[in-house]
């Protein structure tokens, strides 16, 4: 194709996702293309997808839908993690024209300039995930006032119901010293918060190959970005619970930069879902690493992911994860509906459970998460906190986040944009 002057990028999924959208843009933007809003005319469109749910995919079948109605002679490329798992389903969807795998999505440019518009299905640069090596370092900018900082990518367990590895391929990592090198470099345009994101963020420290490089840890890596100056806040975006340790805990409880706030996936309170979806811990280290947050840092926000309705899930074993998160003092709830996936282990366990109890379930527990929010939020009533509000004016209001999760929205006032104000909840 002849080189556009202008591109759109649409993101279905995780933070890493985002981080590697705005990596894209910039990619593009270099090489002279004009980014615009999607919901404008754009004569190239790109979609960064997601995989977790059926949700995604459906979302993205409609997304090129709207195109085509919108625009139908631009070209349409998808990337991510459902052009990874299925690339010659997404490539016989009318009106897409590329679809990149997990090794191709940074060589975006190049691919454009070799793609002409046809009625041909798409055409597909991937390879097996098994091929899969390097790591890309990503981050999002002028995007948001947090940014999302990729600091590793790729996963080595074989949980049941989970298609990452088979879309994002082995664990690796960046070095600390690009890592901080990056975070630099956002610290002077202005940057006051870090996410720092991953596929499995504690098991920071793998090269491209898989091995470890220098012996680093998640750990080091953090007493590193700490000494960064301009930084004012790092978060962690999640943390599996076998490698939170005691040691990342407790220094996080004496550090400035980093803030009071764990997402710390469980998926299930009973034992023996987590045994059958091949979880790496027991509910018991996960109660132990949530009374160690809060013993050393009670206003400390801990968020939870959890699964309902997954394979053998009985009425009974739901009802034990309810009572665990009931007990546990955690701050907010991500729950997720288990949808089956293509190649996983999950889909040889029975008994399956009816869609309308896993609906139901996840009913429950979202009045819970709403419960714990309130809860929590009551709890630091009439305290002051430090609150990043965010750049944007959003019909009259703004908001931002206190160090501890709590979100705040106020009248907008130019003046704080971006910036740490001290605010009585």
């Amino acid at each position: 194709m002849n080189q556009k002057q202008s591109v759109a990028f649409h993101t279905l999924g995780c933070k890493l996702n985002f981080s590697e959208t705005s990596t894209l843009s910039r990619i593009m933007e270099k090489e002279g293309f004009e980014k615009r809003d999607f919901t404008d005319l754009a004569d190239v469109y790109v979609i960064n997808t997601c995989s977790v749910t059926d949700n995604a995919d459906k979302e993205c079948r409609q997304i090129v839908r709207r195109i085509q109605r919108k625009s139908p002679d631009s070209f349409v490329i998808i990337t991510g993690c459902y052009a990874q798992l299925k690339p010659k389903e997404i490539a016989s969807i009318p009106g897409v024209d590329l679809v990149l795998g997990a090794a191709e999505k940074f060589n975006i440019t190049q691919h454009i300039k070799s793609l002409a518009k046809t009625t041909d299905p798409a055409k597909i640069c991937s390879c097996d995930i098994s091929e899969v090596s390097g790591f890309n370092a990503s981050f999002s900018q002028h995007d948001r006032t947090r940014t999302f900082l990729k600091v590793q990518d790729g996963c080595d367990y074989n949980c049941s119901f989970c298609t990452i590895p088979m879309a994002r391929g082995k664990s690796r990592s960046d070095t600390i010293e690009n890592v901080v090198k990056n975070a630099k470099h956002l610290a002077a345009e202005g940057v006051k918060e870090i996410v720092l994101t991953g596929v499995n963020l504690g098991d920071f420290g793998k090269g491209p190959d898989g091995e470890k490089i220098h012996l680093e840890s998640f750990l080091d890596l953090a007493k590193a970005l700490d000494t960064v100056e301009g930084i004012k806040r790092y978060r962690i975006s999640s943390i599996e619970p076998n490698l939170i340790t005691n040691e990342l805990i407790e220094w996080v409880s004496t550090s400035d930069q980093f803030m009071p706030h764990f997402h710390i996936p469980l998926q299930s309170g009973s034992n023996k879902i987590l045994g059958l979806m091949r979880r790496r811990y027991k509910r018991e280290l996960y109660a132990e690493r949530v009374a160690l947050i809060k013993e050393l840092m009670p206003h400390a926000s801990i968020g939870v992911d959890v699964i309902v309705g997954f394979p053998g899930e009985s009425d009974e074993d739901f009802k034990d994860t309810f009572d665990f998160l009931h007990s546990l003092d955690i701050s907010y709830l991500h729950v997720f509906t288990y949808s089956e996936r293509d190649n996983t282990k999950a889909l040889e366990i029975k008994p399956v459970v009816p869609i309308n109890v896993r609906n139901e379930r996840n009913k429950t527990l979202r009045n819970l998460s709403y419960m714990k929010q309130q809860y929590f939020t009551q709890q630091h009533s009439g305290t002051s906190r430090s609150v990043l509000f965010e750049a944007y004016n959003k019909e009259g209001m703004m908001e931002g986040y206190t160090d501890n999760y709590i979100r705040i929205s106020t009248p907008y006032r130019a003046e704080w944009a971006n910036q740490l104000v001290d605010w009585a909840i």
